[in-house]
């Protein structure tokens, strides 16, 4: 069966009613109407009247009526001023809400009202939910500020003034999209809420300047360039702006005990309707309700995919599923027609192996929208299995898709299935979204495989590749499964991908920050590193197998050491005879333990026991050599691939938090410089005959970035000079001329520089300089005085990372802190890190940014240098002889102008036969 043909399936309806604002505008638009009892009645009969159009003109299946809680809310706490300039509230107004929510809950509207929590926020995160569930939601309100919640599928509808805001009407009724909305509130201000803006700064100055400079936190960065009076008011507002933008931003995470797909409409209760119209003398209602009126009983509910918080279990969705199997060429005609035709198409792959290299396509599976999918079988050859159609026959149809860079193409991980299709002849284009990054972009510190993802966002449990192929000794390949089974599998992967970057997508839409981090960084970078991982890095194997004899020797040479030094010989390897030998014989104090209670001989603990006895250090340094060795030296050469000659590694995007790349399958970051042993395994990394390899690495980038983010003026100025940043903080903190500084002072001063960045403690520099704790601190006291702008950075840090829970990158990257409002040495490491990884994760940004630059001036260029590696702060390319001048000049230049930062970026080149040679 096609289901080219297939119809739309409904998507449910999600009416939310601003409770409160309706309240206070009914008060003072309807008469002065009064109840035989002389009770005012005139906001119970408005708000009444418009629930009930409002039922009729936009039926749903889920609704809610939503009112502001008695007492403070966060927002108090923020700004202890919010909202005091309003007047108290008119005791003919407060005595209509208790009948009003009695009424409301009679009429069958489900009523929140969450306390410490305003009805925008629970308003914002329904409708969040709801929109990340696939449904489309109608938010009756008459507040400016919610036009910051509309998107495609969320729509305001104003009852008093017959307005309707998508998008578009967002647009064209403030100046700016709804995504600019909360910036233009900023500047604007609220007087209703006594939230000020810039002085003398209307909405026509708003739009004018969102529309030249974008966006809030790029104008304030800028905000010397505005002119005249208007712009002496912008820049004396900056320090409150930061503020007014929190407080006018509507949260969509607040913890709610229902969600979306709770708000089913309830049964009328007439009775309660009946005493309370009879009691308010609403006469037409009244006749309704006893048996004369209108059929208000409500719509049968839809189902709606439940949406919870981050790493909540949720339970499965009831959404209709259309899965199957692509078997002949009419078949495969109609589904060519639906991808050539699809605004966008998810695509998987199934294959023989998880090497992306060495892959072999079993299958390829589609979904063009929610619920419905295909798969196309092309190399199941287990015994009895149907006729497939011919594998290159199939990719020679499908080849012009997938080659077409403008039919865009979503996935999970679609780097790997970039190198399986290239294993076929296939260059995969028009790749415009992955669901990893996207989940990696909006919660870094979360799990990203998609099964865990489809628990997450859309309550789905999923087929697991396990349940389908077997686990360990008993696992079979992909192509022995059964043609059905693999349908339901791979046919399902597709479809929760897709629907997964329909519910992530607005997510980071709606964030400027993180759409540019995805859109600009993260998407353009995978190409590129499917460009290096395919090009790899040629070894020298004879040197690595040379280099691997040599430690051999150089480890039995420490056994025998190590047995000498321990009076005895014993399993270096064997944690408990070591421990026995230190603890026991030698009657070493531990200095650590492990969780099960025994003394630790760890790197760490091994570290401190050194100082008092060679034996750990021994231990140390074999165990050093044995990890190079069996890491590197072993290990590398079988992972040359016998078809290109050259070692492939894998960069994963999605796995650091700070935004880093890491390197496995051979891990090419963690190889060891600081030993000779190390170096020389760098030296195996070589060029091709007739070329050079070229390192280039910023120089000192995260303590540039710290200059930038403290605005130092004595790490400015230190920086601006090109001055040895370490020289120049020892002669700060030691009070002498620059030329004085000794050696010895200047790696104190490295260690303060360094270890401020990680947040290291007086103690932890009093080990590293082996000098007392009250030294250590007075050091750092020094530093703080001749530094205080880096003092009061980390001091902003901290208390904006607690009040937002994350930190973020110069460029919008945001790096989540779930134990910064903990306790102990838990808050202290999560302190440590919020200091630390906006300087960590801006690195990152930058040196991305700088792979994109250089990658796009090489092809401009036409040149035939190649980048193969990216390790930390460093790029390494495999030059020709003959563009080794144009590289040399032109790298540094790319690099360091991909951003503009208080201080000058700076880039380091060398070059060389090797890796080790660049240096």
């Amino acid at each position: 069966l096609c289901l080219c043909e297939a119809p739309e399936p409904m998507t449910p309806t999600l009416l939310l009613v601003d409770g409160s604002s309706y309240l206070y505008r009914a008060f003072h638009a309807m008469p002065d109407l009064r109840s035989p009892g002389g009770a005012p009645t005139g906001a119970l009969y408005g708000v009444i009247n418009m629930l009930k159009k409002l039922r009729k003109d936009f039926p749903s299946a889920y609704a809610a009526c939503v009112f502001d809680a008695k007492g403070k809310t966060f927002r108090d706490d923020w700004y202890p001023a919010y909202k005091a300039t309003r007047p108290s509230m008119p005791e003919d107004l407060a005595c209509q809400i208790a009948p009003l929510h009695e009424a409301v809950r009679a009429m069958g509207w489900p009523l929140l009202m969450v306390e410490g929590v305003e009805a925008d926020d629970v308003i914002g995160t329904l409708a969040h939910q709801a929109e990340a569930a696939g449904m489309h939601t109608v938010i009756s309100t008459g507040d400016k500020d919610m036009a910051q919640l509309v998107t495609p599928s969320v729509h305001l509808i104003n009852t008093m003034s017959n307005e309707t805001l998508d998008v578009a009407g967002v647009q064209a009724k403030f100046g700016v999209p709804p995504n600019r909305i909360i910036d233009y509130l900023t500047l604007i201000g609220d007087t209703v809420d006594n939230v000020p803006g810039v002085d003398k700064v209307g909405p026509k100055t708003a739009v004018k300047w969102l529309s030249e400079y974008d966006d809030l936190a790029t104008l304030m960065t800028r905000a010397d360039e505005i002119k005249g009076k208007v712009g002496e008011n912008l820049r004396s507002a900056l320090d409150w702006l930061p503020m007014g933008r929190q407080l006018i931003t509507i949260k969509t995470d607040v913890a709610l005990d229902v969600h979306a797909n709770d708000l089913q409409w309830g049964t009328e209760d007439k009775a309660v309707l009946e005493r309370l119209y009879s009691a308010f003398n609403f006469r037409t209602w009244l006749s309704e309700v006893r048996g004369g009126g209108h059929d208000n009983s409500p719509p049968a509910p839809q189902p709606l995919p439940p949406q919870g918080g981050a790493g909540e279990a949720l339970p499965p969705t009831l959404i209709s599923r259309h899965y199957e199997t692509i078997f002949d060429a009419a078949t495969l005609d109609c589904w060519l027609d639906k991808l050539t035709t699809a605004d966008i198409v998810c695509l998987d792959t199934e294959t023989t192996s998880l090497d992306p290299m060495q892959a072999q396509l079993v299958g390829l599976s589609f979904s063009t929208q929610g619920g419905e999918a295909a798969y196309l079988p092309l190399a199941h050859r287990y015994p009895g299995a149907p006729d497939q159609l011919e594998l290159n026959a199939t990719l020679a149809r499908l080849k012009p898709w997938l080659e077409d860079a403008s039919k865009p193409k979503v996935g999970q991980n679609l780097k790997y299935d970039w190198h399986v299709l290239m294993n076929h002849g296939i260059h995969l284009r028009g790749i415009a979204h992955d669901t990893l990054l996207q989940s990696y972009v909006l919660e870094a510190h979360e799990r990203h495989d998609m099964d865990t993802l489809a628990a997450r966002h859309l309550g789905e449990h999923t087929i697991k590749f396990e349940e389908v192929c077997g686990k360990g000794a008993n696992q079979i390949g992909f192509d022995q499964v059964s043609i059905e089974r693999a349908t339901d599998y791979a046919a399902e992967d597709a479809d929760i991908t897709l629907r997964l970057h329909q519910t992530l997508s607005p997510q980071i839409e709606a964030t400027p920050g993180l759409r540019h981090i995805y859109a600009d960084i993260e998407m353009p970078l995978l190409p590129l590193l499917c460009r290096i991982e395919r090009t790899g890095v040629k070894l020298d194997c004879e040197l690595l197998r040379a280099h691997s004899v040599t430690l051999g020797r150089e480890m039995l040479a420490l056994e025998q050491k190590a047995h000498a030094a321990a009076g005895q010989p014993f399993n270096l390897n064997s944690p408990k005879q070591l421990g026995e030998i230190l603890f026991t014989q030698m009657g070493l104090k531990p200095t650590k333990k492990t969780p099960g209670g025994a003394p630790s001989t760890n790197e760490d603990a091994l570290q401190e026991l050194a100082l008092d006895h060679p034996l750990p250090r021994l231990i140390l340094d074999y165990r050093g050599l044995a990890k190079l060795k069996s890491t590197y030296t072993d290990k590398l050469p079988g992972m040359v691939n016998p078809a290109t000659g050259r070692v492939h590694t894998n960069y994963s995007q999605a796995v650091a938090v700070t935004g880093r790349l890491s390197s496995n399958d051979p891990n090419l970051q963690n190889i060891p410089v600081r030993t000779a042993e190390g170096r020389k395994i760098r030296e195996a990394f070589i060029a091709e005959p007739g070329h050079v390899i070229v390192s280039a690495d910023y120089s000192q980038i995260e303590l540039r970035i710290m200059a930038h983010l403290s605005n130092d003026a004595s790490l400015l100025k230190a920086f601006q000079e090109d001055a040895d940043i370490h020289r120049a903080t020892a002669a700060e903190v030691q009070g002498i001329a620059f030329d004085e500084v000794t050696s010895e002072q200047r790696r104190m001063a490295k260690a303060v520089n360094f270890g401020l960045i990680y947040g290291m403690s007086a103690f932890g520099l009093a080990q590293q300089l082996n000098i007392e704790r009250s030294a250590a601190q007075m050091y750092i006291d020094r530093y703080f005085a001749r530094y205080p702008g880096v003092l009061e950075y980390m001091n902003r840090t901290r208390e904006q990372a607690k009040t937002d829970g994350y930190v973020e990158t110069l460029f919008g990257r945001r790096l989540y802190l779930p134990e910064i409002r903990a306790a102990g040495p838990r808050k202290q490491g999560a302190e440590r890190a919020a200091i630390n990884a906006p300087m960590q994760g801006t690195a990152a940004d930058l040196i991305k940014l700088a792979m994109l630059a250089v990658q796009g001036w090489l092809d401009d260029r036409g040149l035939k240098s190649r980048l193969i590696m990216q390790v930390h702060d460093e790029l390494v390319l495999e030059v020709p002889d003959a563009e080794v001048e144009a590289i040399r000049a032109g790298l540094p230049q790319k690099m360091c102008g991909v951003a503009n930062l208080a201080v000058p970026l700076k880039a380091e080149v060398g070059m060389g036969p090797n890796w080790e040679a660049a240096h």
